[in-house]
């Protein structure tokens, strides 16, 4: 009895040292790795998407053959007016194939909400007008579309780079505000009046260039008829040129105006209507310009909200059109260094 007794207790021991190695061996074994997490499938835009509201860094999708430069981000606005317009979004707009904009012609994309409103400024850029427009829009720290006529671009290229700088997009608008519909027209070149025989593909690639070469760096894919006038021709030709067109929700018909009052009027009007869109002004004209502060506290005041249409793409210009217009100067490039870095005085 006393022998199995002590057989039983080595027994135990034995089964406890046992399980008590194996324990041990297990405590010391690295931890499994966690499963790698699953990928979740993002959103896949269709290509040539015309409207991409730009709440995040935007995607980046093969760009086309003949738009090979991303246009560069604005620069942050900082503003001071606490009653100021402002952007209330911005859309980015991938111009492939053409894409049309503005009811009164072109009903494929209606992008804006109730109350949102796009501005657009035509024929410019003017002096004294077209500053007062910029002040107005830097007042209420918000931006616009201009489409400058070619021909203007290349009298004050210096209004068109502070276009540019303030962060506004910029189309264009022909070389010399050519009814395109027609194959004649008048043009005013230097304070006279020429009629000109001329082609429409000329107008369009002259104007675009004039501009880029104005602005003296990356110009928007947009383009505006003049009077809205569009052949299907051409509209197809911009199409293969991934250029956008522009027609316009509301016409201000400011160029009938002599008063501010009336165009103020003649706008919000419009918008009480229409309750969204893209409004068509010009900053050629005079009274607009004088409106364009008011006009703009009154949209802060009708609650109206702000949209920027900024493009994806840079527009490229054709470099024969480009060698044109330095010919239409009569002389090289200007150099768009400051002269003070260009000419240094070494000793007196």
């Amino acid at each position: 009895m006393r022998l199995a007794a002590i057989a039983s207790a080595v027994a135990i021991v034995l089964c406890v040292a046992v399980f008590g190695i194996i324990l041990f061996q297990k405590a010391s074994l690295p931890a499994p790795a966690p499963a790698p997490p699953q990928a979740t499938p993002t959103d896949a835009r269709a290509p040539g998407s015309a409207v991409t509201v730009t709440d995040s860094a935007p995607e980046r999708s093969p760009m086309p053959a003949d738009q090979p430069s991303p246009m560069p981000a604005a620069m942050p606005t900082s503003c001071s007016n606490p009653d100021a317009l402002g952007v209330s979004r911005v859309v980015e707009i991938d111009t492939t194939g053409g894409p049309g904009f503005g009811f009164e012609h072109f009903k494929s994309h209606d992008f804006l909400r109730e109350g949102e409103v796009v501005l657009t400024f035509d024929d410019g850029p003017w002096p004294k007008n077209t500053p007062a427009v910029l002040a107005a829009l830097a007042a209420h720290c918000t931006k616009a579309i201009f489409f400058p006529i070619g021909l203007h671009a290349t009298y004050e290229p210096g209004i068109l780079k502070q276009v540019a700088a303030a962060g506004h997009a910029i189309g264009s608008h022909t070389w010399c505000h050519q009814d395109l519909s027609k194959t004649k027209g008048r043009c005013n070149v230097h304070g006279k009046v020429h009629t000109v025989e001329y082609n429409a593909k000329d107008e369009i690639e002259m104007g675009i260039s004039a501009v880029h070469w104005a602005v003296g760096g990356p110009t928007a894919p947009y383009f505006r008829f003049p009077a809205l006038r569009q052949p299907q021709e051409l509209i197809d030709y911009l199409g293969k040129r991934n250029i956008a067109i522009f027609s316009t929700d509301i016409d201000s018909l400011d160029f009938k105006m002599r008063k501010p009052e009336q165009v103020r009027q003649s706008v919000m009007e419009k918008l009480k209507k229409h309750g969204k869109g893209i409004v068509l002004v010009h900053d050629f004209q005079r009274a607009t310009a004088e409106a364009a502060m008011d006009l703009l506290n009154d949209l802060k005041a009708g609650g109206y909200k702000i949209v920027f249409m900024k493009p994806k793409y840079s527009v490229t210009t054709i470099a024969s059109y480009d060698e044109a217009i330095l010919k239409q100067l009569k002389g090289p490039m200007p150099d768009g260094r400051p002269t003070s870095s260009v000419v240094r005085t070494m000793s007196e």
